[in-house]
């Protein structure tokens, strides 16, 4: 059985219960283990890219530690957790002035340079369970439906930090929706921004950007789509003005696993 440091993040635990509540129990269908570490904190939400901006990226290095010194790689499903906590580790690994900066802050009982092995959830049904296993599991194949992928900007850049698939023409979810039985929707938005971070300052701006995200998806034949972000899940449901329905992955994977419950609806 594998067994993951699970960070879940601070919106799993509000707005998006789904995303969580779905991936813990898909985990368990598939022989996966998440073990949350005690007292995590917010990742931030958004990575600095400053290199004397230290501070903000001490929570995140805390989890990755914590994974370090359990003996395990740390599992995340949130697109902006990922994308924080990925960052960070590249950085450590990869600049020695940020590792020494962050080690002094901290002073584990080792330093932290980077060790632990960093996955997105979808990273991990590819590259630990496997698409073709995954299929195998599958007992409730989503025959028939068109589901359209939402990447959005976090799953895929910065590139080669994340290096989860190619920023331009990824295939990831697309292989995920065709491993549960469903038929994926190619759309020319599909890796665009949807305006997330900006629906406060500019929501006429954010609106713009996701009606076009989700025009460009049912223009394609798409029954719904899928994002693992939940603040592209609210920009595309509450400011696009469309019909078409958005979930998260999390739960067409396990409606199809068979492990959906109608309490876990967010």
């Amino acid at each position: 059985m594998n067994t993951f440091t699970y960070y879940p993040g601070c919106t799993l635990r509000t707005k998006a219960k789904a995303l969580d509540a779905y991936a813990r129990a898909s985990a368990e269908a598939l022989g996966i283990t998440l073990e949350e570490p005690a007292d995590w904190q917010c990742c931030g939400g958004a990575y600095t890219t400053a290199k004397d901006e230290i501070a903000t990226k001490l929570s995140a290095v805390r989890v990755l530690n914590s994974a370090k010194e359990a003996e395990r790689p740390l599992i995340t499903v949130c697109s902006a957790c990922h994308n924080v906590i990925k960052q960070t580790n590249y950085d450590i690994s990869h600049d020695e002035e940020i590792a020494s900066k962050v080690n002094n802050y901290m002073q584990f009982d080792q330093p932290y340079n980077g060790e632990t092995a960093v996955y997105h959830y979808l990273e991990m049904l590819r590259d630990v369970i496997g698409f073709d296993e995954l299929k195998k599991k599958v007992v409730n194949p989503l025959k028939g439906k068109r589901i359209a992928a939402y990447y959005g900007c976090l799953l895929l850049r910065p590139s080669k930090a994340l290096a989860m698939d190619d920023p331009e023409n990824p295939t990831i979810i697309e292989d995920f929706i065709r491993a549960i039985g469903a038929t994926p929707v190619i759309y020319a938005q599909r890796n665009e921004c949807c305006g997330g971070y900006i629906t406060l300052e500019d929501k006429a701006q954010a609106s713009k950007r996701s009606s076009k995200i989700m025009e460009s998806a049912s223009d394609n034949g798409a029954d719904m789509l899928i994002t693992a972000c939940p603040l592209c899940l609210y920009n595309l449901r509450k400011n696009s003005g469309s019909e078409l329905p958005v979930y998260y992955f999390t739960e067409l994977l396990a409606e199809a696993l068979g492990v959906k419950e109608a309490n876990n609806e967010q």
